[in-house]
């Protein structure tokens, strides 16, 4: 066996799945528990959809993919997909014909979203901005795929899509869509609150005046507000994720 082989087997499974055989690499003909740990110990990736034989971790023995050992009769997985070569602990998983992909499901709370192409909860059904084919995207984030990730990922309100855990690192640090800068959530109690410190907060009398064209991140309407150190606020919106527009003015009214 060799050393690459070896250090893949690990009864029940490894870090990625639970299972109870080694896939067959259709491209090198080396045993994996499964693709990721091939693609980590390779210089190519495995194509789950070639692979066509398994190894029992039990008896050893090498036979077609299918969910139970021939031989000593161990499942391999309570969840097996066929297409997908999938072996698993049953987590709902589902085949998504239109994804080309299994899902984890339950299958009855997600639909298939045609443009987006990907298989989204029924709470975003008519409920969220369609970009097409949105998740042959990498995450803006961590740059990986989003469509086959075992990672869920989270639809922003403009409709782009991160993985949900780089969203909830993205939170840490900011708010905005690192792709188009649109609110990434609803920051209308934040506007309040920073509607209070900015009437709390006067500017110096030399500023007081100062108005400037901005650009709204939310809206895409532009304003000429009057200028402050802790945000400005657009006028069509009321949002404050507002930038000075490039080829702003800066004035002030005329003194009589």
């Amino acid at each position: 066996m060799a050393a690459s082989e070896a250090s893949s087997v690990e009864p029940g499974g490894c870090e990625h799945y639970r299972r109870g055989c080694l896939l067959k690499a259709a491209c090198c003909g080396r045993f994996y528990v499964c693709r990721l740990c091939h693609d980590a110990g390779e210089d190519h990736a495995l194509d789950r959809f070639r692979v066509r034989e398994v190894r029992c971790a039990r008896c050893r023995r090498v036979q077609q993919a299918q969910q139970r050992c021939e031989g000593c009769q161990l499942v391999f997985g309570e969840y097996f997909c066929g297409t997908c070569h999938l072996f698993d602990a049953d987590r709902k998983q589902f085949h998504c014909e239109a994804c080309g992909i299994c899902r984890i499901g339950p299958k009855e709370e997600f639909f298939h979203c045609s443009k987006c192409n990907l298989c989204l909860p029924l709470t975003l059904q008519g409920n969220h901005k369609c970009i097409e084919n949105v998740s042959r995207q990498d995450c803006p984030i961590c740059l990986e795929d989003i469509h086959t990730s075992r990672v869920g990922a989270h639809v922003l309100p403009c409709g782009h899509l991160l993985h949900r855990t780089c969203y909830e690192d993205m939170l840490k640090e900011g708010y905005r869509c690192p792709l188009c800068m649109h609110s990434a959530l609803d920051m209308t109690r934040y506007w309040q609150r920073l509607d209070s410190e900015v009437a709390q907060t006067p500017m110096p009398l030399e500023y007081q005046n100062m108005m400037v064209e901005i650009l709204c991140n939310d809206c895409s309407s532009r304003s000429t507000v009057q200028f402050h150190i802790l945000g400005m606020k657009c006028k069509n919106c009321d949002s404050y994720n507002t930038a000075q527009d490039g080829s702003c003015r800066v004035s002030w009214p005329s003194r009589d």
